[in-house]
């Protein structure tokens, strides 16, 4: 069977709201084969804490390839211990040189409770416009809902919650099964 008729894998919604001194990474449970469910409960919101020092990371795209980078992202934390920039631009220059991270394909969204960043396999570390981050198939679903609520009296937990619901009523390859993980500044 050639790749190109083996259908991909879809399905994940990550959105990162920052709002007063909260930041919330949340996502949904959803991966897709084709127009197959395969799992509603996938957890792809994880709390690192490398060193003592905490992190959330959210990832889309394929698991094992996310998992990698999340381990490569640790060590970058554990030998800039407090730094999530540095860390950031670290593995973002790795991903985008190395030949076998070269091929990795998954985005992720990580927070400190201090910083916000997507850090992309292109050598993107991009700190969002308006304190909102999305990525994944139902990304700019929640992404749009979630700044139209930036300006309402919710918390940063509501909004992402509220966004992530208004993605899983738009996106097929997005549920409705959401982890979300908040941390202070």
């Amino acid at each position: 069977m050639s790749t190109d008729s083996f259908p991909g894998w879809h399905g994940t919604t990550i959105i990162g709201v920052r709002k007063g001194d909260q930041v919330v990474v949340a996502g949904d449970g959803q991966v897709s084969l084709g127009n197959t469910v395969i799992k509603g409960t996938a957890r792809k919101v994880r709390r690192l804490h490398p060193g003592g020092y905490q992190v959330v990371a959210g990832f889309a795209g394929s698991t094992a390839d996310a998992f990698t980078l999340l381990e490569r992202l640790e060590a970058k934390l554990e030998a800039t211990p407090g730094q999530l920039a540095r860390a950031a631009v670290e593995l973002a220059k790795d991903w985008r040189t190395d030949k076998y991270l070269q091929k990795l394909e998954a985005m992720l969204i990580v927070t400190d409770g201090k910083d916000l960043y997507v850090i992309t396999g292109a050598g993107d570390v991009l700190e969002p416009e308006h304190d909102v981050a999305a990525i994944g198939s139902g990304g700019n679903y929640a992404l749009a809902a979630a700044r139209a609520l930036m300006d309402s009296d919710l918390t940063a937990e509501e909004i992402a919650r509220k966004a992530m619901s208004i993605a899983s009523d738009i996106c097929v390859f997005t549920n409705g099964n959401v982890i979300v993980e908040t941390i202070n500044g």
